[in-house]
Protein backbone atom coordinates (compact mmCIF):
# COMPACT_ATOMS: atom_id res chain seq x y z
CA UNK A 1 0.00 0.00 0.00
CA UNK A 2 1.48 3.47 -0.97
CA UNK A 3 2.11 5.77 2.23
CA UNK A 4 -0.86 7.95 3.90
CA UNK A 5 -0.05 11.52 3.01
CA UNK A 6 -2.42 14.01 6.06
CA UNK A 7 -3.03 17.45 5.87
CA UNK A 8 -3.64 18.92 9.07
CA UNK A 9 -4.62 22.69 8.55
CA UNK A 10 -6.21 24.23 11.71
CA UNK A 11 -7.31 27.81 13.00
CA UNK A 12 -7.78 29.69 9.82
CA UNK A 13 -9.40 32.65 11.75
CA UNK A 14 -10.92 33.75 8.58
CA UNK A 15 -11.76 37.37 9.53
CA UNK A 16 -8.56 38.13 11.14
CA UNK A 17 -6.12 36.27 8.97
CA UNK A 18 -3.09 37.66 6.39
CA UNK A 19 -4.03 37.88 3.04
CA UNK A 20 -0.85 36.34 1.44
CA UNK A 21 -1.22 33.13 3.67
CA UNK A 22 -4.30 32.88 2.28
CA UNK A 23 -4.05 33.35 -1.11
CA UNK A 24 -0.70 30.68 -0.69
CA UNK A 25 -1.71 27.86 1.58
CA UNK A 26 -4.43 25.86 -0.85
CA UNK A 27 -1.13 25.53 -3.33
CA UNK A 28 1.17 24.60 -0.91
CA UNK A 29 -1.40 22.18 0.44
CA UNK A 30 -2.39 20.60 -2.49
CA UNK A 31 1.68 19.84 -3.64
CA UNK A 32 1.71 17.21 -1.06
CA UNK A 33 -1.29 15.53 -2.50
CA UNK A 34 -2.58 14.63 0.83
CA UNK A 35 -4.84 11.14 1.09
CA UNK A 36 -6.86 13.29 3.79
CA UNK A 37 -6.60 17.22 4.51
CA UNK A 38 -7.81 17.67 8.11
CA UNK A 39 -9.24 21.04 9.26
CA UNK A 40 -9.26 21.52 13.20
CA UNK A 41 -11.38 23.94 13.93
CA UNK A 42 -11.83 27.98 14.18
CA UNK A 43 -12.16 28.33 10.30
CA UNK A 44 -13.93 32.02 11.51
CA UNK A 45 -12.67 34.76 13.78
CA UNK A 46 -15.84 35.81 15.34
CA UNK A 47 -18.39 33.11 13.55
CA UNK A 48 -20.14 35.76 11.15
CA UNK A 49 -21.95 35.20 8.03
CA UNK A 50 -19.26 37.04 5.59
CA UNK A 51 -16.78 35.23 7.38
CA UNK A 52 -18.22 31.56 6.83
CA UNK A 53 -18.19 32.39 3.96
CA UNK A 54 -14.41 33.62 3.22
CA UNK A 55 -13.64 29.93 4.89
CA UNK A 56 -16.07 28.26 2.72
CA UNK A 57 -14.51 29.88 -0.12
CA UNK A 58 -11.10 28.79 0.96
CA UNK A 59 -11.58 25.15 2.21
CA UNK A 60 -13.15 24.45 -0.98
CA UNK A 61 -9.27 25.20 -2.20
CA UNK A 62 -8.11 22.27 -0.48
CA UNK A 63 -7.57 19.21 -1.30
CA UNK A 64 -10.44 16.15 -1.05
CA UNK A 65 -11.65 14.73 0.96
CA UNK A 66 -11.63 16.76 3.86
CA UNK A 67 -12.81 16.38 7.00
CA UNK A 68 -13.88 19.81 9.13
CA UNK A 69 -14.63 20.20 12.80
CA UNK A 70 -15.65 23.45 14.54
CA UNK A 71 -13.90 25.56 17.06
CA UNK A 72 -14.64 27.82 19.74
CA UNK A 73 -14.81 30.80 17.55
CA UNK A 74 -16.86 28.74 14.84
CA UNK A 75 -19.99 29.42 17.61
CA UNK A 76 -21.67 32.97 17.99
CA UNK A 77 -20.66 35.15 20.66
CA UNK A 78 -24.24 36.55 21.34
CA UNK A 79 -26.16 34.93 24.20
CA UNK A 80 -29.29 33.95 21.75
CA UNK A 81 -27.39 32.56 18.78
CA UNK A 82 -25.31 30.61 20.61
CA UNK A 83 -28.41 29.13 23.17
CA UNK A 84 -30.34 28.93 20.16
CA UNK A 85 -28.87 27.91 17.15
CA UNK A 86 -24.80 27.70 17.65
CA UNK A 87 -24.05 25.54 15.19
CA UNK A 88 -26.40 26.91 12.40
CA UNK A 89 -24.51 29.01 10.29
CA UNK A 90 -21.11 26.14 10.95
CA UNK A 91 -23.70 23.52 9.38
CA UNK A 92 -24.98 25.74 6.37
CA UNK A 93 -21.29 26.96 5.33
CA UNK A 94 -18.87 24.55 6.27
CA UNK A 95 -20.40 21.02 7.08
CA UNK A 96 -23.55 19.87 8.05
CA UNK A 97 -22.07 17.18 10.30
CA UNK A 98 -20.49 18.04 13.29
CA UNK A 99 -18.95 14.61 13.97
CA UNK A 100 -17.96 13.66 10.68
CA UNK A 101 -16.57 10.32 9.61
CA UNK A 102 -14.48 9.67 6.61
CA UNK A 103 -12.70 6.12 5.40
CA UNK A 104 -10.52 5.93 2.45
CA UNK A 105 -8.32 3.24 1.74
CA UNK A 106 -5.86 2.19 4.95
CA UNK A 107 -7.32 5.31 7.40
CA UNK A 108 -10.49 5.56 9.17
CA UNK A 109 -10.90 9.49 10.45
CA UNK A 110 -13.65 10.67 12.61
CA UNK A 111 -13.79 14.48 14.09
CA UNK A 112 -15.64 15.11 17.15
CA UNK A 113 -17.25 18.78 18.28
CA UNK A 114 -15.23 19.39 21.01
CA UNK A 115 -17.00 23.20 21.53
CA UNK A 116 -20.70 22.85 23.03
CA UNK A 117 -22.50 25.75 23.47
CA UNK A 118 -22.51 25.80 27.37
CA UNK A 119 -19.01 26.00 27.03
CA UNK A 120 -17.32 29.37 26.26
CA UNK A 121 -13.75 29.10 25.38
CA UNK A 122 -12.33 24.80 26.52
CA UNK A 123 -14.18 22.09 25.01
CA UNK A 124 -15.85 18.86 26.31
CA UNK A 125 -16.71 15.34 24.94
CA UNK A 126 -19.98 13.89 25.93
CA UNK A 127 -20.33 10.03 26.79
CA UNK A 128 -22.25 9.42 23.23
CA UNK A 129 -19.50 10.60 21.31
CA UNK A 130 -16.62 8.76 23.74
CA UNK A 131 -19.26 5.41 22.57
CA UNK A 132 -19.39 6.76 19.11
CA UNK A 133 -15.36 6.84 18.77
CA UNK A 134 -14.88 2.90 20.28
CA UNK A 135 -17.93 2.36 17.44
CA UNK A 136 -16.38 3.73 14.50
CA UNK A 137 -12.79 3.38 14.88
CA UNK A 138 -12.65 0.43 17.11
CA UNK A 139 -14.76 -1.44 14.53
CA UNK A 140 -12.33 -0.02 11.73
CA UNK A 141 -10.85 -2.31 9.38
CA UNK A 142 -7.05 -2.68 9.22
CA UNK A 143 -5.35 0.38 9.20
CA UNK A 144 -4.61 3.79 10.61
CA UNK A 145 -6.94 5.08 13.02
CA UNK A 146 -7.81 8.76 13.23
CA UNK A 147 -9.69 11.01 15.30
CA UNK A 148 -9.52 14.83 14.78
CA UNK A 149 -11.40 17.52 17.31
CA UNK A 150 -10.38 21.04 17.97
CA UNK A 151 -9.20 21.07 21.61
CA UNK A 152 -5.85 19.37 22.33
CA UNK A 153 -7.28 16.26 24.19
CA UNK A 154 -4.56 15.77 27.05
CA UNK A 155 -4.48 19.36 27.78
CA UNK A 156 -4.50 19.92 31.70
CA UNK A 157 -5.44 23.09 34.51
CA UNK A 158 -7.47 25.35 33.11
CA UNK A 159 -7.10 24.33 29.51
CA UNK A 160 -8.38 20.44 30.13
CA UNK A 161 -11.55 19.45 28.68
CA UNK A 162 -14.31 17.86 30.39
CA UNK A 163 -14.92 14.34 29.74
CA UNK A 164 -10.70 13.61 29.40
CA UNK A 165 -10.87 10.52 31.33
CA UNK A 166 -13.91 8.83 29.06
CA UNK A 167 -11.87 10.31 25.45
CA UNK A 168 -8.69 8.46 26.91
CA UNK A 169 -10.05 5.39 27.74
CA UNK A 170 -11.90 5.21 24.39
CA UNK A 171 -8.59 6.13 22.66
CA UNK A 172 -7.35 2.92 24.58
CA UNK A 173 -10.31 0.92 24.11
CA UNK A 174 -10.59 1.56 19.70
CA UNK A 175 -6.71 1.61 19.42
CA UNK A 176 -6.70 4.63 18.47
CA UNK A 177 -3.26 5.43 16.63
CA UNK A 178 -3.17 9.54 15.99
CA UNK A 179 -4.95 12.38 17.38
CA UNK A 180 -5.09 15.50 15.74
CA UNK A 181 -5.96 18.97 17.32
CA UNK A 182 -5.62 23.08 17.27
CA UNK A 183 -6.36 25.64 19.64
CA UNK A 184 -3.45 26.44 20.73
CA UNK A 185 -1.70 28.22 17.27
CA UNK A 186 1.56 26.65 18.40
CA UNK A 187 2.58 23.11 16.75
CA UNK A 188 4.05 20.51 18.37
CA UNK A 189 3.54 16.87 18.56
CA UNK A 190 4.33 13.64 21.13
CA UNK A 191 3.81 10.16 21.61
CA UNK A 192 0.96 9.72 24.68
CA UNK A 193 0.98 6.64 26.72
CA UNK A 194 -2.69 5.31 27.53
CA UNK A 195 -4.13 2.61 29.24
CA UNK A 196 -3.89 -1.21 28.58
CA UNK A 197 0.02 -0.05 27.08
CA UNK A 198 -1.48 1.25 24.04
CA UNK A 199 0.26 4.67 22.74
CA UNK A 200 -1.76 7.66 20.67
CA UNK A 201 0.56 9.89 18.70
CA UNK A 202 -1.06 13.54 19.56
CA UNK A 203 -0.61 16.21 17.27
CA UNK A 204 -1.54 19.75 17.31
CA UNK A 205 -1.01 22.32 14.49
CA UNK A 206 -0.34 25.67 14.82
CA UNK A 207 -2.63 28.25 12.75
CA UNK A 208 -2.45 28.52 9.17
CA UNK A 209 -3.50 31.51 8.40
CA UNK A 210 -4.21 33.71 11.30
CA UNK A 211 -2.51 37.24 12.40
CA UNK A 212 -2.80 35.83 15.67
CA UNK A 213 0.89 34.02 15.77
CA UNK A 214 2.07 33.07 19.36
CA UNK A 215 5.93 33.16 19.33
CA UNK A 216 5.85 30.78 16.03
CA UNK A 217 5.36 31.39 12.20
CA UNK A 218 2.13 30.36 10.40
CA UNK A 219 2.07 27.38 9.51
CA UNK A 220 0.11 23.70 8.67
CA UNK A 221 1.23 19.85 9.54
CA UNK A 222 2.19 17.52 6.80
CA UNK A 223 2.05 13.63 8.36
CA UNK A 224 3.47 11.08 6.25
CA UNK A 225 2.47 7.26 7.28
CA UNK A 226 4.79 4.70 5.78
CA UNK A 227 6.11 1.55 6.92
CA UNK A 228 5.20 1.31 10.37
CA UNK A 229 6.72 5.39 10.89
CA UNK A 230 4.40 8.25 11.67
CA UNK A 231 6.49 11.39 10.59
CA UNK A 232 5.66 15.13 11.34
CA UNK A 233 6.53 17.77 9.63
CA UNK A 234 5.11 21.73 10.32
CA UNK A 235 5.46 23.78 7.26
CA UNK A 236 6.41 27.47 8.34
CA UNK A 237 4.94 30.48 6.31
CA UNK A 238 6.96 32.86 5.35
CA UNK A 239 5.93 36.34 3.22
CA UNK A 240 3.98 33.68 1.24
CA UNK A 241 6.70 30.96 0.66
CA UNK A 242 5.63 27.60 2.79
CA UNK A 243 8.70 25.98 3.94
CA UNK A 244 9.64 22.53 6.02
CA UNK A 245 10.90 22.23 9.51
CA UNK A 246 12.62 19.20 11.31
CA UNK A 247 10.33 15.76 10.86
CA UNK A 248 9.78 14.13 14.23
CA UNK A 249 9.17 10.80 13.58
CA UNK A 250 6.82 8.32 15.68
CA UNK A 251 6.26 4.91 15.63
CA UNK A 252 2.69 3.44 14.64
CA UNK A 253 1.66 1.00 17.67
Amino acid sequence: MPPLVIAHVSDLHLGADDPLAVRTLAADVAAATPTLTVVTGDCTMRARPSQFRAAAALLDRLPTPRLVVPGNHDVPLSVPARALRPYTRYRAAICADLDPLVRTPGLTALGLNSMPRWRWKNGAVTGTQAGALVDHLGAATPGVRLLALHHPPFATGAAGIVGRNRLEHALAAARVDLVLAGHTHVPRSRRVPLAGGHAVVEVVAGTATSRRVRGTPRSWTLIRIDAGTIEVTPREEHAGTWQPTQPTRYPLA
